[in-house]
């Protein structure tokens, strides 16, 4: 199956976008039934996951204590000033692997897929691969 790519505009230097509406238009589209679905973040700044869905604020709690555990401003050296963006990418992931059941994603009630934007705004790409099942 063909690679995709999806593109996601970001407007704030941290966020979190749910993207689960555009990853199930993508299966739709091409009729995947069942199987696997990596979703993959190219870049060393932004991450993705799963989480809760329903409730706004957990989404803002999870930035907020993502940024007391790395604040911008610590004693990094990396030059570019965003090593804080770089640690919190390797602690939620570049990628996730989700179930497709009956062209379906299978996630619990809440949860949601979330594009996480550490050093935004920026325009950025998110891979799709359907490994059929």
């Amino acid at each position: 199956m063909a690679l995709y790519r999806l593109t996601v505009k970001t407007n704030s230097r941290n966020e979190m976008i749910d993207i689960t509406s555009e990853i199930e238009k993508y299966l739709k589209e091409n009729g995947f039934k069942d199987g696997i679905l990596t979703v993959f973040v190219p870049h060393t700044t932004a991450a993705v996951t799963i989480n809760e869905n329903a409730d706004p604020s957990v989404k803002r709690d999870i930035l907020f204590h993502l940024a007391k555990l790395i604040p911008l401003n610590a004693d990094f050296k990396h030059l570019e000033g965003n090593s804080d963006s770089h640690i919190k990418t390797t602690l939620v992931s570049p990628s996730i692997s989700i179930i497709v059941e009956n062209g379906n994603l299978v996630l619990g009630t809440w949860q949601s897929v979330f594009f996480c934007e550490f050093d935004g705004p920026r325009m950025r790409k998110v891979y799709l691969k359907f490994i059929k099942g």
